[in-house]
C-alpha cells in the first residue's frame, strides 16, 4: 500500500532547493502521495526554538557556508551562496504552489522552478512577472495561479500549513512527515527512501 508523504518547505530555503529534485524522485519511484505545503518559517521558529540567519552565531553561520559548498558539490546543482533576491517575500508564490496542489497541477514542477529561480537563477521571487513567467516555463498558466492566490481559502491554507506543521513537531525546512513520524533535512532523504521501501 502506498504511502502518503505531507512534505513541509519553505521557497526561499536552500536545503529545500537542495532536496527537490531527489525528493520527488524518491516518492515517484515509490508511488508515494505526496502533500506540498508551503509554511511560514517566520512563525515556525519563535515557537520552536529556531533563530532567523542575523540573529544565529557568526559560528553557526561560517558552518552553514561549509556546508552549503559541501551539498552543492555533492547534489551537483548550481547554487548562489548568497543570491541577490534572498531573503524574499514567500507570498504569493507560496499560494500559487497552494493553488496548483488545489488544482491538481504539476506543483512540484512550480516548487522546483520557484527554488531554481532563488537559489541559481538570480530570480526575484517576490515580483509578480517573475512569477508568471516562472510558472509559464513549467507548463502552469502563471496568470491564472497568481489570482487564485488571492482567494481567501488559499490564504487561510498557508497559515493551516503552518499550524499543521507546528502540530506535526515541525521546526525546520525542508520537513516530511510519513505515518506521524518527522524527518527533517534533505539530508535524512535516505531514510525516507528507506521507509517507503518497507512499505
Amino acid at each position: 500500500m502506498s504511502k502518503t508523504i505531507d512534505y513541509y518547505f519553505s521557497l526561499v530555503s536552500p536545503y529545500t532547493y537542495l532536496g527537490e529534485v531527489v525528493f520527488t524522485e524518491i516518492a515517484a519511484r515509490h508511488g508515494a502521495a505526496v502533500h506540498r505545503k508551503p509554511m511560514e518559517l517566520g512563525k515556525i521558529f519563535p515557537q520552536t526554538g529556531g533563530l532567523p540567519l542575523p540573529k544565529r552565531a557568526p559560528a553557526r553561520l561560517v558552518y552553514r557556508m561549509t556546508e552549503l559548498k559541501r551539498w552543492r558539490e555533492y547534489r551537483g546543482l548550481p547554487l548562489n551562496l548568497e543570491p541577490k533576491f534572498f531573503p524574499a517575500a514567500e507570498w504569493p508564490a507560496a499560494g500559487m504552489v497552494i493553488a496548483a496542489e488545489n488544482q491538481g497541477l504539476d506543483s512540484a514542477a512550480l516548487v522546483n522552478g520557484i527554488l531554481t529561480a532563488v537559489w541559481a537563477e538570480e530570480r526575484d521571487i517576490a515580483d509578480a512577472g517573475t512569477l508568471k513567467a516562472i510558472a509559464g516555463e513549467r507548463g502552469l498558466d502563471g496568470e491564472a495561479l497568481l489570482a487564485a492566490a488571492d482567494d481567501e481559502r488559499v490564504k487561510a491554507a498557508y497559515g493551516e500549513n503552518t499550524e499543521q506543521a507546528l502540530a506535526a513537531g515541525v521546526f525546520g525546512a525542508p520537513s516530511y512527515v510519513i505515518d506521524d513520524e518527522l524527518y527533517w533535512g534533505q539530508d535524512r532523504l535516505d531514510f525516507l527512501d528507506r521507509v517507503l521501501g518497507d512499505s
